[in-house]
């Protein structure tokens, strides 16, 4: 688990792990992880990403900003099975302006890549619901982290 700075020619990358444990109860009747876990799996992965940057939902909501889910979308590659440890690794590639994206890669602890996703997320005014640009002091902080 921890914050990973990459650069690469084309564009800088902000990255986060986290591990998460497979519980019984988050499996079907077949033995692997219930597909729609996997939302839940990323929102871990992002709530723990905005955490070691400094920023909490606790402290966004407080400011009156919220984060609803635009899209998402998954890619099932191999099933996650009870008790299996994930590697969620959650990535931003772009900095955020009135969205932000979210890439993510779930594996299991042998390496194996078990599935891909992204989300996208839209910065919102929570009392009137309507769409706002990323707040100055989180987007300052984006672009210490990328170097810009």
């Amino acid at each position: 688990m921890g914050l990973c700075l990459r650069f690469s020619y084309f564009a800088a990358m902000l990255s986060h792990t986290e591990t998460i444990r497979v519980r019984y109860g988050e499996t079907d009747q077949m033995g692997y992880v219930y597909y729609g876990n996997y939302a839940l799996y990323y929102e871990v992965g992002r709530v723990e990403f905005l955490r070691k940057l400094g920023i909490s939902y606790k402290d966004l909501e407080q400011q009156g900003i919220g984060l609803p889910v635009l899209s998402l979308d998954v890619k099932y590659i191999k099933p996650a099975r009870y008790d299996d440890l994930l590697t969620i690794k959650t990535t931003v590639l772009e900095l955020p302006a009135s969205r932000i994206t979210f890439y993510y890669e779930c594996k299991n602890q042998i390496g194996m890549l078990l599935n891909t996703g992204k989300v996208s997320l839209v910065f919102t005014d929570i009392k009137t619901g309507k769409p706002i640009r990323c707040p100055q002091d989180l987007e300052t902080l984006f672009k210490t982290h990328f170097g810009e």
